[in-house]
């Protein structure tokens, strides 16, 4: 029997106008292997056991499976509802940081208005103050001329103290005598 029968992929590699196949009534599930039975070309089978289909070309073949346990289903259902729960908490968390970010990015763009409103005033005023000083520094270099002028006046008066004290010492000198 094992020699009269074929696999899906030998029938389909074949490409037998008489050898179809109806899908519809095969459920596989990961790992089985389903064997179809040969096909001979009247379209009768060549191994028992087969199903015919209202076409007399066509046999279907059905998958041994066990029973469906019924708290699987339940399994399933628990899963796909916790699964979806789950991932409606990652897209908020990651909506919650989108947002977070947006009010970070316009507090950080405020914050850099301020800055530069802060450092148009401070180039202002430097400004000012260039100005002012600019329009100071004539004035600057008359106290630089004064103060030169002050120091000259000083070195003549300790000069002068010092020929007046020599002074005093020869009269009192010359009156003792």
């Amino acid at each position: 029997m094992a020699s009269e029968e074929k696999t899906l992929a030998e029938v389909v590699a074949e490409g037998d106008a008489a050898a179809k196949i109806q899908t519809s009534d095969v459920l596989l599930s990961a790992g089985d292997a389903l064997r179809i039975p040969a096909v001979n070309a009247e379209g009768g089978s060549a191994a028992s056991g087969a199903r015919k289909s209202e076409d007399a070309g066509v046999e279907t073949a059905e998958e041994a499976t066990e029973p469906a346990d019924p708290d699987i289903d339940e399994l399933c259902k628990d899963m796909f509802s916790k699964m979806a729960v789950y991932l409606q908490g990652e897209l908020t968390a990651t909506c919650e940081d989108y947002k977070l970010l947006e009010n970070m990015n316009h507090l950080t763009s405020l914050k850099y208005k301020e800055m530069k409103e802060i450092s148009i005033n401070i180039s202002r005023n430097l400004k000012d103050l260039n100005s002012k000083y600019t329009n100071l520094l004539p004035y600057l270099e008359q106290i630089s001329q004064i103060e030169e002028q002050v120091s000259v006046l000083e070195q003549a008066a300790y000069k002068l103290d010092a020929y007046s004290k020599k002074l005093e010492a020869k009269f009192k000198k010359l009156e003792k005598r």
